[in-house]
């Protein structure tokens, strides 16, 4: 018999940790390789953690709602079989205490942060290039900048910030190595702590009379809840609109969706059409393709459309189709549908709703002609697509102008006014609109 640990598997670039939502498997059961044994939640979409190996599960090393970070080891898995994954069986005699575990881990953390230039690029906080200069000058660790409560905008940390860190670490007494180093890393853990402690905001008080039903919102409900409340404080929205004659895009998917199908076996939606237009826009007006940290923009390099999609529980998620200026309509079409099927399965991975850079949402599925919708932190816009409807129009012609009946929709933008100003907003929209109306219907796919 050997040990083999289940560990919680790198789930993307920007996702170190997950919450523990259920254990499929109990001590004792038996696990086939590949079966899932437990479900995990990130900020973003659950999914299920599978074994790698067959066995029995003899420990369970977290708890339903337990944070677990990346690399952890969260459960224990008896095997028959010997393998490099697996480790050995440790006697009570053995054991070595947690402190002594805790304090060997950060002696090896901080040998390695000396030998090791720090690359502050890893960093999910941003940095300017003065202070990113002085913590190199100052062998101040990522760790340990990290750390430091910023005064700035935002918790920005500045140049007076990280001068009075280095400051009072060199004023400080000589103490045990073991001790000194400790000391480092338990700020790190603390502003963890504070990061993950919800904001509590004061409500209105609400009546409740016998006949009221009082649901609790669900995880992910509470997690948009906070997104929307979070970027509606963060950036100062403005709408755009503009109503587009969509009448040749209609005609030409009438026309080609039975060929399309059949050859690529994929549906043809209008949405994939819908997202070529605003990659092209995209490319066209860069100052849309940006995100704000602070009193900093940062330009973004790739074009990554997010797009609002249906989970099974009825609520939304933005999974995001990489490099989308680079897709022909037929590999649109593909992205738009596996994302959107995963979504309503339930099986989007955490790494597929990261790194969007501007989202698209289809309010015209529910109907509605127009929206305002939040826009999606920390990008500057977003833009909705109204219902495409039948509306008689004054259509101009050499001969005259005459009432007809064509096939319209409404394009709603919502940007940051921080950055975005008019007629930045409302160029790119209209750009949308003219690739829109301008769409080839005798074009192949």
């Amino acid at each position: 018999m050997a040990r083999f640990e289940l560990k919680l598997p790198k789930m993307g670039e920007s996702v170190a940790e997950a919450t523990i939502t259920n254990w499929l498997k109990q001590v004792g059961d038996k696990i086939e390789m590949d079966e899932a044994v437990l479900e995990i939640a990130t900020d973003k979409v659950d999914s299920e953690v599978p074994s790698e190996v067959s066995g029995i599960l003899i420990e369970q090393l977290f708890g339903k709602d337990d944070l677990v970070q990346v690399g952890q080891t969260i459960a224990i898995i008896e095997t028959e079989e010997g393998s490099s994954f697996l480790v050995d069986k440790v006697t009570e005699e053995t054991v070595v205490p947690t402190e002594v575990v805790f304090v060997e881990k950060t002696i090896e953390a901080a040998k390695e942060a000396v030998a090791t230039p720090a690359d502050y690029t890893t960093s999910d906080k941003f940095f300017s290039p003065l202070v990113k200069n002085i913590a190199k000058e100052e062998n101040v660790s990522i760790a340990e900048l990290e750390s430091i409560n910023g005064s700035g905008k935002d918790g920005r940390v500045t140049k007076e910030d990280i001068l009075a860190y280095v400051v009072g670490r060199t004023n400080k007494v000589e103490a045990p190595k073991v001790e000194v180093k400790v000391e480092v890393v338990a700020p790190v853990v603390q502003v963890a702590a504070k990061v993950q402690e919800p904001v509590v905001l004061k409500a209105a008080p609400v009546s409740v009379n016998g006949g009221d039903e009082i649901i609790e919102m669900d995880r992910m409900r509470k997690l948009i809840s906070g997104y929307m409340v979070a970027s509606v404080q963060t950036s100062a929205h403005v709408q755009s609109f503009i109503e587009v004659d969509v009448t040749n895009i209609v005609k030409w998917r009438e026309k080609v969706k039975t060929a399309f199908e059949k050859r690529e076996g994929e549906k043809l939606t209008f949405t994939p059409i819908m997202m070529e237009a605003v990659a092209k826009a995209l490319k066209d007006f860069p100052g849309m393709n940006i995100s704000v940290d602070g009193d900093y923009i940062i330009k973004k390099k790739n074009i990554n459309l997010g797009m609002a999609a249906a989970l099974p529980n009825g609520n939304l998620i933005v999974p995001v189709i990489k490099n989308a200026d680079q897709l022909n309509l037929v590999g649109m079409a593909k992205a738009v549908n596996d994302l959107g099927n995963r979504a309503k399965t339930g099986k989007l991975k955490p790494d597929d709703t990261q790194g969007g850079t501007y989202t698209v949402t289809n309010v015209g599925t529910f109907g509605s002609v127009f929206g305002t919708p939040i826009i999606n932190q920390p990008q500057v816009g977003i833009l909705a697509l109204g219902a495409i409807r039948k509306v008689p129009a004054v259509i101009e012609t050499p001969e005259g102008d005459f009432i007809g009946i064509r096939q319209k929709m409404f394009l709603s933008h919502s940007y940051d006014h921080r950055v975005v100003d008019g007629a930045l907003g409302g160029s790119f929209v209209k750009r949308v609109a003219e690739y829109l109306e301008a769409f080839d219907i005798d074009r192949d796919f």
